[in-house]
């Protein structure tokens, strides 16, 4: 189990939430711009954690509120913020992709490999659904995307079906929302935190008001 290193700039967040990618896009212009930028630390979150069943599979009938005019506000306020942040993704692929899979590789690579290459495969994961519109729920495409950051097929596919990482993700999740975490993106700094597509402006003044 992970802790949080108050030190370093930590994210929640998950491959398809479309608020996290625009959020990265954010932080990474704050990051470039600011003089001292501190250190960047990933951790998972199961954005449709509440709807998944004991097997794993995301129960689609779970009521959640989210309905048509739910979306629309959704895709209005992604459009505004693919303006303002100056980025090019595809919209509503996500919404029938699960990422635990690919979080799970995510998780095993940040173990096993450097920050670089975890980087590398994270990177190259959002960019996979985001804007290339595939599929990262496929162990396939999962392995693909590992192996273009230099990671075997075969440990992808080891790591999808270990238990013992399955139930790290899952206790990583739990650990998450005891800290209040409810929603993502959700950036934590030396105890103060800050939720959403949050523009660079305020990582400064979550970061260096701290």
């Amino acid at each position: 189990m992970s802790t949080i290193d108050e030190d370093k700039l930590t994210v929640f967040s998950d491959y398809v939430c479309p608020f996290c990618y625009l959020g990265k896009a954010a932080m990474e212009e704050y990051l470039e711009e600011t003089e001292d930028p501190p250190e960047v630390e990933w951790h998972v979150f199961d954005l449709r954690g509440y709807k998944r069943q004991p097997d794993g599979s995301i129960d689609h009938d779970v009521e959640d509120g989210k309905d048509d005019d739910y979306f629309a506000q959704v895709r209005e306020n992604v459009e505004r913020l693919k303006e303002q942040y100056d980025v090019d993704m595809t919209l509503d692929y996500s919404l029938e992709v699960d990422s635990w899979d690919a979080q799970k590789v995510s998780l095993y690579v940040k173990q096993a490999y450097d920050e670089e290459t975890f980087l590398d495969f994270h990177e190259r994961t959002f960019e996979a659904l985001w804007q290339d519109g595939r599929d990262i729920g496929d162990p396939e495409v999962i392995a693909d995307i590992a192996e273009s950051a230099g990671v075997p097929a075969d440990e992808v596919y080891d790591a999808i079906e270990d238990d013992g990482l399955e139930q790290e993700m899952k206790q990583r999740f739990e650990a998450a929302k005891q800290r209040g975490v409810s929603g993502i993106p959700t950036f934590t700094f030396d105890g103060h935190g800050a939720r959403g597509a949050i523009p660079p402006k305020q990582f400064e003044r979550l970061v260096e008001g701290a």
